[in-house]
């Protein structure tokens, strides 16, 4: 009788029970090298999916034993503790290469390598290559068109997210309650496909875990001791969009077309931030870049020239010293997660390779937030220039990220000068948050909008005004603290102010004892104090509703009609000015040709 021997990657796959069943293998002894048996033992010890895959698989082999005329047996010795240690080096496939030897039997294998050695070692060997027909694999009747996710739960109904990203519903999948031997089925067909394709790859292999990527499935297969019983969770992405499928104004995409190479994208989980992470590498790569990608899984829905890597020896670092050599233009780095992950993000980002990151935030400045302590403070606007808040498949918020030095907003004493990272609102360029250390702290403060001065201040600022009007009528104030102010007019006006060694300044600081600061207006000083207010009309049958921001609830304004002026209000709750139909001001305003004639300016009193 001749004799096999099989070794673990070809019993795992199931090639060698698969060439007997089409009846390929008759009348031969098959021999299992203990090596093996013992490899799978410790497999399946330590949890792992391929041990309980590989001794099943063991099972059925034994009863083929009298079937087909063939005989299956379990031989050769224990391999010993040093065996084991060099077990990645090759030890164990030796040992299997030394038994085919011992017996004179045909070596089976699916492992390239191993097929190779045997042939160098004149052993009469057979490659069976991995097969699996997608079509077959039973998880996949879970899906349609519409399936974002599916949960396989041991003893629970099958359960399916569908819908869109924001936008989906958890939804039961039949009647059946799912056994664990139905759980064990799926999972031993998914971890056989493994390795059959370029396409299928085992991602993580823990101590009762697992992550296959299958394809466009990113599946996570989980069992005690890690999880409280067997569950399967297949992802898999139904959208692929590109930057002309998101309303991106022409602001932003020019700045992701010319200048942004430090990009986060943000949001929560299932917010569509890897879709748009995806869009942007396949734009970048329309464009003519070299573009790459650092995941763990590899599950980004990329063009096919675009290179995707994950973790060299557990680790991104180990990636990114290759990839500095390989030279990309831009790099997606799919879940920054972790400490080093960010010192990577940065240090690839300071190498100036153009970097879009890829964070879990509630809210971009929360994306910001994750930044700060794992990388100096006055280097995260060369890291991140652009933050992009992804919500419901869209792009909600951006925030533009620059370095100053300045008293930070609310500080008024010109010695409280530090670097202050300027947080602003991309499309409208409002300032809104600002990062800088106080005292031993790294602190994100809001920035909250002007509002109009009450009580003695708005005296203090009439007086000062007041004083300053003669040199130039345009004077503007802000008084920096209780005995010293900034005094803003025309540049030509300044040598007048000060007078001939200062007398002149010297002479109004005495007799408004404040400090005086004298800085030239400009452009944009001008552009802030315009009072003109947008908003929209409304007739009633009692009055003209007009209504602006309610920003500026319980101010004053002034009612123009054509540049003449008609009447004063308070502008009421939620920002309504209400005006009575009966009044000279209604008939004046009525009169105009057009809403265009008139204007409403907040008061300056």
């Amino acid at each position: 009788m001749s004799k096999i021997v099989a070794d673990t990657s070809v019993i795992i796959n199931g090639q060698l029970i698969s060439q007997i069943e089409s009846g390929s293998i008759r009348n031969f002894e098959i021999i299992i090298p203990q090596a093996v048996f013992d490899e799978l033992q410790s497999q399946a010890s330590k949890k792992k999916e391929q041990g309980f895959v590989g001794l099943e698989k063991i099972r059925k082999l034994k009863s083929f034993s009298g079937s087909h005329g063939l005989t299956i047996v379990v031989t050769g010795s224990h391999p010993s503790s040093d065996d084991v240690k060099l077990a990645s080096s090759g030890r164990i496939d030796s040992l299997i290469v030394d038994m085919a030897k011992q017996h004179g039997a045909i070596l089976y294998t699916s492992d390239r390598v191993q097929y190779l050695v045997a042939q160098a070692e004149d052993v009469e060997t057979v490659f069976l290559k991995s097969e699996v027909k997608h079509d077959s694999l039973e998880f996949l009747r879970f899906f349609d068109s519409d399936t974002m996710s599916v949960h396989l739960k041991e003893n629970q109904h099958p359960l399916a997210k569908k819908g869109k990203p924001g936008a989906f519903l958890l939804t039961k999948l039949g009647d059946e309650i799912l056994s664990k031997d139905y759980l064990q089925m799926i999972a031993s067909q998914i971890l056989d496909s493994v390795n059959m394709s370029d396409s299928n790859t085992l991602e993580i292999s823990k101590t009762g875990a697992s992550v296959v990527q299958h394809g466009e499935y990113r599946i996570a297969i989980t069992h005690p001791p890690f999880s409280d019983s067997l569950e399967i969770t297949i992802v898999h992405p139904i959208v692929k969009l590109s930057l002309d499928d998101y309303t991106i104004s022409e602001k932003l995409m020019e700045r992701f077309s010319d200048s942004a190479e430090g990009i986060v994208i943000s949001g929560a989980p299932g917010s569509g931030k890897s879709t748009l992470a995806s869009g942007l590498a396949n734009f970048y790569h329309n464009k003519g870049k070299i573009v790459k990608t650092f995941e763990s899984p590899r599950d980004l829905q990329v063009d096919s020239g675009i290179t995707q890597y994950s973790k060299l020896d557990g680790s991104f670092d180990n990636t990114a010293d290759i990839l500095l050599l390989v030279r990309p233009d831009y790099t997606i780095f799919d879940e920054v997660r972790r400490r080093e992950d960010f010192r990577t993000f940065a240090d690839l980002r300071l190498t100036g390779v153009g970097m879009v990151g890829v964070v879990h935030a509630n809210s971009p400045l929360d994306a910001i937030q994750r930044f700060i302590g794992k990388i100096e403070l006055g280097i995260i606007p060369n890291v991140l220039d652009t933050v992009v808040f992804v919500k419901d498949g869209s792009i909600q918020k951006v925030y533009d990220l620059e370095l100053k030095v300045k008293v930070p907003t609310g500080m008024t004493e010109s010695d409280l000068a530090r670097p202050v990272i300027e947080i602003r609102n991309f499309e409208n360029n409002d300032l809104e948050h600002e990062i800088y250390t106080f005292g031993e702290e790294n602190v994100i403060v809001p920035v909250g909008k002007s509002v109009d001065k009450v009580g003695i201040q708005k005296l203090a600022e009439d007086k000062i005004k007041e004083t300053f009007k003669r040199y130039d009528s345009g004077v503007q104030v802000e008084i920096l603290s209780d005995n010293r102010v900034k005094v803003l007019v025309d540049e030509q006006c300044i040598p007048s102010i000060i007078g001939r060694g200062g007398s002149n300044i010297n002479e109004i600081e005495k007799s408004l004892k404040v400090h005086i600061d004298v800085v030239p207006r400009t452009s944009d000083d001008l552009s802030v104090t315009s009072n003109d207010l947008p908003f929209t009309f409304t007739e009633t049958k009692t009055a003209l509703v007009f209504t602006v921001n309610r920003t500026y609830t319980s101010m004053h304004a002034d009612i123009y009609v054509n540049e003449k002026f008609v009447t004063s209000v308070r502008i009421g709750k939620k920002g309504q000015i209400k005006i009575p139909q009966r009044s000279d001001a209604a008939r004046a305003i009525m009169n105009s040709s057009s809403q265009n004639d008139i204007q409403i300016f907040l008061k300056d009193f």
